[in-house]
């Protein structure tokens, strides 16, 4: 049976942040001192999303190159990446996958040329959604700021068909609540996906994220406040998910 990976999200604003819903955003650690802690709590991967770089036409390949090399699992960075040469500079500087979220909307074609280029075993489509005014679940980009009137499961039905290595499925309506995913959505997204899911956005206990995985079926769980906000570590979540007869790296 395929074992279930554990993967924490690093969110960076000049400062490793977190927030509520994409917004509120407060310091919660340093950066390279998380690394070094998430490398002896034995992740299965890491993400690492700079939630800036898109907007201020910026990615910070000096620094991503500086924590690269002390972490010693998979890594997969997203924020800003808009061109090939950005896609070749993060595989330079030690990024062993890329993760593309606004030109997915923004220039479609980009990420057919990107998989082309360099496999598909490299690129993750990031797709955030909230509920719209019409109750309508609207993928948002920009780092959850601005609306694009795509609904989710017609953007995701187009990524998952351009056979990308996974999709990151994230709720902004879930995100850092830590009250549980959005399980009906992960579910049915998962459902109709060519390619696996990452759930993202909910996790507060281990019960969440048990819960993920027994009630949607998926196969990797991403989580960032529950590291941050509680005295669970990432190996707190194995042991308690092997308890509960659920395959994971120990």
């Amino acid at each position: 049976m395929q074992k279930v990976r554990i993967i924490p999200t690093l969110l960076y604003n000049n400062s490793l942040v977190k927030g509520k819903n994409f917004k509120s955003w407060r310091v919660v650690s340093d950066l390279h001192t998380m690394i070094k802690l998430y490398n002896l709590r034995e992740v299965d991967e890491l993400i690492f999303f700079d939630v800036n770089a898109g907007e201020n036409n910026f990615i910070d390949f000096e620094l991503i190159d500086q924590f690269a090399d002390e972490c010693f699992v998979p890594l997969t960075i997203g924020g800003g990446v808009k061109s090939l040469d950005h896609i070749e500079n993060l595989l330079k500087v030690g990024a062993d996958k890329i993760c593309i979220n606004t030109s997915s909307i923004e220039d479609p074609d980009f990420i057919l040329k990107a998989i082309k280029k360099y496999g598909s075993q490299c690129i993750v489509i990031s797709i955030d959604y909230k509920i719209n005014e019409n109750n309508q679940k609207e993928v948002y980009v920009k780092s959850g700021k601005k609306k694009t009137g795509k609904l989710l499961e017609e953007h995701l039905k187009e990524m998952s068909d351009l056979n990308p290595c996974e999709i990151i499925l994230t709720s902004i309506d879930h995100d850092g609540i830590m009250d549980g995913y959005d399980l009906d959505t992960i579910s049915s997204m998962n459902s109709i996906s060519s390619c696996p899911i990452v759930a993202s956005g909910g996790a507060g206990s281990c019960q969440d994220i048990y819960e993920v995985i027994k009630k949607t079926n998926v196969r990797a769980v991403s989580s960032s406040s529950i590291y941050h906000f509680t005295e669970i570590t990432p190996l707190d979540v194995k042991r308690f998910l092997n308890q509960k007869n659920i395959s994971v790296r120990l």
